[in-house]
């Protein structure tokens, strides 16, 4: 079964392939047995946990499984292998595949790696000695039919890790690919863990036997015909597997015939193509920022327009409808868990508009509900003004000292145009002004969230998030028209809260940030809690004898419940 010559025919008789599969997906486990942190990066509450870096040594089928393997569980992985050829199928796994400068072809006709030249190894013994600084985990793979396995990772390599690394060594019985492995041992060598050992296939029992099952089941079936088993030294397959026949020994089989030489394409002049013109970190900004504008003002116009409430209603349901579900089913990159999080904390300070509504009495509040109200909108500017301020400064994180300028304040035109637009139309009397800026602040709140989910729309997210807020804001207080006392008591509370909201936001540790958006996630259910006890006390009266109150009283209790168990 070991000489079953390695065709696209024989792939299903490949045991040694089975093996190796098996081999490279037990060498990550082990890995990660031994490995002293998470293999994926995190954010947390407690921290942030970068990805681990893992270096597979070999593209063969036990080094593509381990590369595989390791991706899926979250690690940054990078491959090397002395044959070109593989190296499709490595990126093709999501591994990073490194190369040298020396061009020299590692490949043989029957698909195996050869012995490369001495320059060639001077080159990777460089290679790999700067990887060993970097990488957490390596993996090597790499054999040679017949021969001792190269030695790639010097003692010197093995000294330069971190405290913590792993080293796998597939390759240990046959000698091993790292200087410093103990064949069929795991120890610990200047505080890097060896893991030599020569049996990872049978520690995973079941699948060997069943894989090795169907091999060899596959591979007598196949000799000879239909119900008719014959010896055919005519098929490949059987006469690169077979040893002896009556007593005459045919190994080793002939070599195989490599593929005849290609002859080179001819040259052909390249097409010159007009070189696209790249816009600046200023232009491309303010083109994002006009078609923000466009967005904002058409959906104002559609609002001066409307004939009847109707109107309104439709167009609000069918945006919701379109771009809400379109932008929500995109992917969010998991470096962003954490702005995302904390933007949505921001927009969830939306709870202030409910607050708004119920804040009532003159300069200051006269009851227990214009009290409550009052807290409910405190509450919320903080998370408002802090939450936004913490995303961008977690945003912050992810800048590079080339990274172009950024030109965010020209998201100032589309914001002026909303609150601006929206305040004439408010003047004119236009009733269905509103219903269209509810409108236009909730599609930036939603694209706030969309723009959040990868790292080249999240700046753009964060600009629409304060879009969003500011003008749902804005709208409540167009539509209640309060009087000037009671304005001048909801720009307190908007002031006080904002105010402590960005204190903090700007002293917090940039290490305590995950915490700070836990916290400001809690504020959140309380604002909802205070909210919900106010709407209960105000509307107590009316609701307490009229049936048709339930659905009001059940979201009531909803609210208080979930936001209580948020605050705790």
């Amino acid at each position: 079964m070991d000489c079953i010559p390695r065709i696209t025919r024989a792939q299903v008789f490949d045991a040694l392939s089975s093996m190796a599969n098996i081999s490279g997906y037990r060498a990550v486990i082990e890995a990660a047995n031994h490995f002293p942190r998470f293999f994926s990066g995190q954010i947390t509450a407690a921290g942030k946990v970068p990805p681990a870096k893992i270096l597979v040594i070999g593209g063969g089928v036990a080094g593509l499984a381990a590369a595989g393997q390791a991706k899926s569980m979250g690690a940054i992985v990078r491959a090397f292998d002395t044959r070109s050829v593989v190296k499709e199928q490595i990126e093709s796994m999501g591994a990073e595949f490194l190369t040298i400068d020396i061009k020299e072809e590692g490949g043989t006709a029957g698909g195996y790696s050869k012995e490369m030249s001495k320059d060639f190894i001077d080159a990777e013994h460089a290679l790999f000695a700067k990887q060993a600084k970097e990488v957490d985990v390596i993996i090597s793979t790499a054999l040679i039919p017949g021969k001792k396995a190269p030695t790639l990772i010097l003692k010197e390599h093995v000294m330069s890790m971190k405290p913590g690394s792993v080293l796998v060594d597939l390759a240990a019985e046959a000698g091993g690919n790292i200087e410093t492995t103990k064949p069929g041992e795991i120890y610990k060598f200047n505080d890097v863990t060896h893991i030599g050992l020569t049996d990872l296939s049978s520690r995973l029992p079941t699948q060997s036997s069943t894989l090795y099952a169907n091999n060899i089941s596959k591979f007598l079936l196949s000799i000879g015909e239909q119900n008719h088993f014959y010896i055919n030294l005519e098929d490949e397959v059987v006469r690169g597997s077979i040893i002896l026949e009556k007593g005459n020994l045919l190994w080793p089989p002939p070599k195989p015939v490599g593929p005849p030489p290609t002859a080179a394409p001819a040259a052909t002049p390249a097409a010159v193509l007009p070189e696209k013109k790249e816009d600046t970190p200023f232009m491309a900004t303010f083109k994002d920022s006009l078609l923000t504008s466009g967005g904002i003002g058409t959906i104002l116009s559609l609002g001066m327009a409307a004939p009847n409430p109707a109107f309104t209603s439709m167009l609000t349901t069918f945006g919701m409808a379109g771009i809400v579900g379109y932008h929500t089913v995109w992917g969010v990159t998991p470096a962003l868990h954490s702005p995302l999080m904390s933007v949505t904390n921001a927009i969830s300070g939306i709870t202030a508009v409910g607050g708004l509504l119920l804040m009532n009495g003159g300069y200051y509040p006269t009851n227990s509900i214009e009290a409550l109200a009052a807290s409910a909108a405190f509450v919320s500017f903080i998370n408002v003004f802090g939450g936004f301020l913490v995303t961008k400064r977690m945003l912050d994180m992810f800048k590079r000292p080339d990274d172009p300028p950024e030109y965010n304040s020209l998201f100032a035109i589309p914001a002026a145009l909303f609150l601006g637009g929206y305040g004439w139309a408010a003047l004119q009397n236009l009733p269905e002004i509103h219903q269209a800026a509810y409108l236009a602040s909730s599609l930036c709140c939603v694209g706030a969230l969309a723009g959040l989910s990868s790292q080249k729309t999240s700046r753009l997210g964060n600009s629409l998030g304060m879009i969003g807020v500011s003008g749902g804001i804005v709208a409540t207080l167009g539509q209640i028209a309060p009087s000037t006392e009671v304005l001048v008591q909801m720009a307190a509370t908007l002031v006080a809260g904002g105010t402590i909201g960005t204190i903090i936001a700007k002293k917090i540790q940039i290490t305590d940030l995950p915490q700070l958006v836990a916290a400001f996630h809690s504020l959140v259910g309380l604002a909802a809690v205070l909210t919900c006890v106010s709407t209960f006390i105000h509307d107590c009266p009316t609701v307490a004898t009229n049936p048709a109150a339930n659905v009001l009283l059940t979201a009531l209790f909803l609210g208080t419940y979930i936001g209580g168990v948020t605050f705790r």
